[in-house]
């Protein structure tokens, strides 16, 4: 028989009370239940096979006592892809990515010394306890610094928001989960449920990067509901985008836009957007204004008297639609932890707005007065209490603390019910605090960055859905090279375009972004030419920046210098397979100094390589304070005044590497704004059809320049 697990539990529930519970939510008889096994805050309880769909869907985020439960089925996927359905087969590759990410944090804390962690940006190393407070809902916060408090944080990837466990050094048996919630030149605080003990507080410590387990049981949760699901609006929605059922339109109507800015395009997306009925997606190439136009159809959704949740991969992307909605004056609600939240949207999480709504601080004054009867109950007095009386303050407690429970609840009810759009990450949607509530529209930005998975969460309380992004930038991030090889890196989005197409899809294409030469060879070899720059940056360059001096570097917009021939070779990096170009770093520091003393900002200034070994060589030559260095994956979403690409390979065998995923190529270029600046090795890049295309264009366009020329400028 399957499992059912359910949690959190109320405290002290009865295995009767359970039985009684699931036979009421679900409409099951007693006698079909198996074994009920309790422990803690959790259960399991052994159901009927045929009843296992009928009671997901039943259960799960159904209030017991007050608890809004987590359920899902503990049955195992299958290990082999011998007759696998669609989401049998994410599953199993789910699976594999968990193992990855394991493995990944085990040589981290176990191979790697807290020097030689710190190098991949994914750990800080030699931390101290330097202060410690509460907020964030309740949560201990600690600050930690060096040992040595003169000396600054490393670079590192620890940035708000990241999961992370602090474990002291060399002791990584004892770990807490925490979040990071700010950072600074010297120290980084960090959110925990538990803080460490007091025995713990002179010791040293060291921050990992952790995966997070519980967004990966929400998604196989997830997957094991769709696949599932019968007759309801789930199941129809799973045909549609597995491509068993054609998705479904109604007649285009006309509307009044409530941003006066959208052009045409964005105004035709919203309209055709409006008109599905299960889905839509909407295409948005870099700098074309997709998050403006998903944020007008939520607006317009909400006007039509429909409730919303706008979802994405990353906080940051959520913030970005939370900040956007609030600007337009909605009444939005944040989901998640607060530390993952910007701290100038903080306010608008659930969490804080529970803390301050009426109902709540009632609940904490129950509960204050519910713990000090337990407290007195347990007091030993001279005189020998009533009897009974000690039985009766336990009862009075355990009931005050029952009606605190209600009216926290009830706080989080009436909040999420005053909201229009709930915003949250994909895996943030949590039956806990959502309960079984739906949404007439799912919007997901950025979803191109998502495995499928994921995507799955928000279509589980939606009537339809609306995907956003760009499937020709990078697809999701995926550790497990053998999930990777099996497709767990194409995103829902990706193979709804391929199998889909334009009978769903509406593209984007005036950009705001990127000077018409940065942009025409991105928009020839990725977007059929479709592209068009707005007329506020079709010529702009850095020289018209307030006090950027007119040089050549300044003055046009595009630039490759080819180190062909002179000997900048590429070297595999000492204890590791990642490259580097010393001497075309070299050249990069070079030019990145020049833009500087033109007075070009250095904080509109990024370098991009495709090589953590030559982001890290970059870093210790370049120490010019406010100028960004990093991986193609750190400045996905992002642009920069000026960009300047060192693309490292430089070899005899025209070996070009990763730099074949030619949608990083892509990612790179359209970063940059008024300035593009890319060096590379033409006989090593040209052995490629795409580069070779790419040094065709900086020729056509006189964007060309040989490393000699450089040196005799």
């Amino acid at each position: 028989m399957p499992l059912l697990h359910l949690s959190p539990l109320p405290p002290r529930i009865t295995k009767g009370e359970l039985l009684r519970f699931v036979c009421d939510t679900g409409g099951i008889r007693s006698e079909d239940i198996g074994k009920i096994n309790v422990g803690g805050t959790a259960a399991t309880v052994e159901i009927p096979n045929e009843w296992l769909a009928r009671l997901l869907k039943a259960l799960d985020g159904a209030s017991l006592k007050n608890r809004r439960l987590r359920v899902s089925c503990l049955a195992d996927a299958p290990r082999t892809s011998t007759n696998e359905d669609h989401f049998q087969r994410l599953s199993r590759l789910l699976e594999l990515e968990g193992e990855a990410e394991v493995q990944q944090t085990q040589e981290s804390l176990g191979r790697l010394s807290s020097s030689e962690a710190e190098k991949t940006g994914k750990s800080l190393g030699n931390l101290v306890i330097v202060e410690e407070d509460s907020g964030l809902g309740g949560r201990c916060i600690l600050t930690l610094a060096k040992r040595n408090r003169q000396i600054a944080l490393p670079w590192t990837r620890l940035e708000p928001g990241t999961p992370v466990l602090l474990s002291p050094e060399g002791a990584a048996e004892n770990r807490w989960r925490g979040v990071v919630c700010e950072r600074s030149e010297m120290a980084i605080s960090i959110a925990l449920n538990e803080p460490p003990q007091e025995s713990d507080r002179f010791t040293a410590f060291r921050l990992d990067v952790s995966g997070d387990d519980v967004s990966r049981q929400r998604q196989q949760s997830a997957l094991e509901r769709v696949r599932l699901a019968a007759r309801d609006r789930l199941a129809e929605l799973r045909s549609i985008l597995i491509g068993d059922v054609a998705p479904t339109f109604a007649a285009e109507a006309p509307f009044v836009p409530l941003d006066d800015t959208l052009n045409t395009a964005q105004q035709d997306a919203v309209r055709f957007a409006l008109s599905a009925k299960d889905l839509a997606i909407v295409h948005g190439p870099p700098g074309t204004g997709k998050t403006t136009a998903i944020v007008e159809l939520i607006r317009q959704a909400v006007r039509r008297g429909e409730k919303s949740v706008a979802c994405a991969p990353s906080n940051l992307a959520v913030d970005n639609l939370l900040e956007r909605l609030l600007s337009h004056g909605e009444k939005v609600v944040r989901l998640g932890h607060p530390a993952r939240v910007v701290p100038v949207l903080r306010q608008h999480t659930l969490d804080l707005m529970v803390e301050e709504h009426p109902d709540f601080r009632q609940a904490r004054k129950l509960a204050k007065k519910a713990f000090g009867l337990f407290r007195q109950a347990g007091k030993l007095t001279r005189a020998k209490p009533e009897p009974g009386s000690r039985q009766a303050m336990r009862q009075e407690g355990r009931a005050l603390l029952n009606d605190s429970r209600e009216l926290e609840a009830q706080a989080v009810e009436r909040i999420l019910n005053g909201a229009d759009v709930v915003c949250g990450t994909l895996t943030g949607l949590d039956s806990e605090v959502l309960g079984q509530r739906q949404f007439d529209l799912a919007v997901i930005d950025e979803a191109s960055q998502s495995t499928e998975p994921a995507c799955w969460l928000p279509l589980l309380r939606c009537r339809r859905v609306v995907l956003a992004g760009d499937h020709c930038q990078l697809p999701p991030t995926v550790l497990s090279q053998e999930a990777a090889d099996q497709g767990l890196g194409i995103s829902a989005m990706e193979r709804l375009v391929d199998t889909l197409g334009a009978t769903v899809t509406r593209r984007l294409d005036v950009q705001y972004r990127m000077h018409e030469a940065i942009m025409q060879f991105p928009s020839s070899r990725f977007y059929d030419g479709s592209l068009t720059a707005h007329d506020t940056v079709r010529k702009h360059r850095l020289s018209e920046l307030p006090g950027v001096l007119a040089i050549d570097l300044t003055t046009n917009a595009i630039r490759f210098i080819d180190i062909a021939g002179a000997g900048y070779d590429e070297e595999v990096e000492a204890d590791g397979a990642s490259r580097l170009n010393p001497k075309e770093a070299d050249l990069v520091c070079r030019k990145v100094r020049e833009l500087v003393n033109a007075q070009v900002p250095p904080e509109a200034i990024a370098v991009i390589a495709p090589y953590a070994a030559q982001v890290r060589l970059l870093r210790e030559r370049l120490n010019v304070p406010g100028v960004e260095i990093d991986s193609v994956d750190g400045f996905q979403g992002r642009e920069k005044e000026a960009v300047v690409i060192s693309l490292v390979r430089s070899n005899l065998e025209g070996e070009v590497g990763f730099l074949a995923d030619t949608r990083r190529m892509n990612v790179a270029m359209t970063r940059a704004r008024r300035l593009l600046l890319i060096v590379g090795d033409s006989a090593t890049l040209s052995c490629h059809p795409f580069y070779q295309s790419l040094l065709e264009y900086l020729q056509a366009v006189e964007a060309y320049h040989s490393v000699w020329e450089e040196a005799t400028e």
